[in-house]
């Protein structure tokens, strides 16, 4: 049974009552997955939208050069970094180790002090820093990815028109202030306004993939690992300084597990199996299809993926999208903060 046990911004949790009928039980458990998808998945959904763009920017002190077998190796390692470090490490494993429902670093703070007090109090001290030490690494991630998600979607407008590039940085606060009033009505209120609004994402982003891939449909061997290690062994120096724009295909990752209270293990593994780790693969590989293609396409190989008549449209979708990421992380920073 999907249940939210906390609040966030003083508004209504979501909640499952026991003695409901089981259609409309069934019917309010899917319901929290779309509630779920507006709330947890922002961040590393709309991840698609960057990371191979800045792997591959010519701009970068240590940018990977454009050839066939690195386009492979990265999008590869990609798919393989959320595979093992999203659905396997998270989804399987953190996510089972609740403090009564609840998750994130705080959670485990408290299980590892269960376990450690035995063992005397040096231990308790040191796995308690070790918690505390990855508390603030996850605020430091809630402050910085507003700015750089919205702004990076943003930008996107000058894909389209150039012209408006000078609108960029007041467009970019204006969302994140209105973003921080809407933040304090609560998870429930949130989740109902931007779940449609992530499945519509989704979706996009995954037709999008599919459209890229049937330009080049060999890009769906870079799914074999051998790629990954390929480029990892082969390519070391340059993987090396890869990893560094990578790792971005993962951030917020930590939100599935610290919302967990919010919407229950079940609903979030649901959303993200059926929906959202898909979608984003999809999108990686139509990305990694289109430079394949043209090496000019790393300019920004995302809004490329969509058709000339439709990257206006898909602008705007990412900027509502990337709202939500921002959201996702906020809501992530409240939970560790009421947990504390």
């Amino acid at each position: 049974m999907a249940r939210a046990k906390g609040t966030i911004g003083g508004g209504p949790a979501f909640e499952v009552e026991p003695d409901r009928p089981p259609s409309h039980t069934d019917a309010v458990r899917w319901g929290v997955v779309v509630g779920a998808l507006g709330v947890v998945f922002g961040d590393i959904g709309t991840s698609p939208i960057y990371t191979l763009q800045t792997v591959f920017d010519p701009g970068d002190p240590h940018p990977v050069p454009v050839t066939t077998d690195n386009v492979f190796g990265v999008v590869s390692l990609v798919f393989w970094s959320v595979m093992i470090i999203v659905t396997v490490t998270y989804v399987l494993l953190a996510m089972r180790a609740d403090n009564d429902g609840e998750g994130g670093i705080m959670a485990l703070i408290t299980l590892l002090r269960r376990w450690s007090s035995p063992r005397g109090r040096k231990t308790a001290i040191g796995l308690a820093a070790l918690g505390i030490f990855g508390a603030s690494l996850f605020f430091g991630d809630s402050m910085i990815t507003p700015a750089i998600s919205v702004l990076s979607s943003v930008e996107g407008i000058k894909v389209v028109e150039p012209a408006l590039k000078d609108f960029v940085i007041p467009a970019t606060v204006v969302i994140i202030v209105a973003l921080f009033v809407v933040q304090r009505r609560g998870t429930a209120t949130v989740g109902r306004m931007f779940g449609p609004i992530m499945i519509a994402w989704f979706l996009t982003i995954g037709t999008c993939g599919i459209g890229g891939i049937l330009r080049n449909p060999r890009i769906l061997e870079a799914l074999s690992p051998t790629y990954a290690l390929g480029f990892l062994i082969g390519h070391f120096g340059t993987a090396f300084f890869a990893l560094a724009a990578i790792v971005l295909a993962v951030t917020g990752a930590e939100a599935l597990y610290a919302d967990m209270g919010h919407f229950g293990r079940r609903s979030i593994t649901r959303a993200w199996l059926i929906l959202v780790f898909p979608a984003c693969t999809l999108s990686y590989l139509g990305q990694g299809a289109l430079i394949l293609d043209d090496a000019r396409n790393i300019s920004s190989p995302f809004f490329l993926l969509a058709p000339g008549w439709a990257r206006l449209l898909l602008v705007l979708l990412a900027t509502a999208a990337t709202v939500i990421a921002s959201q996702a992380v906020i809501t992530g920073a409240y939970s560790v903060a009421a947990q504390a």
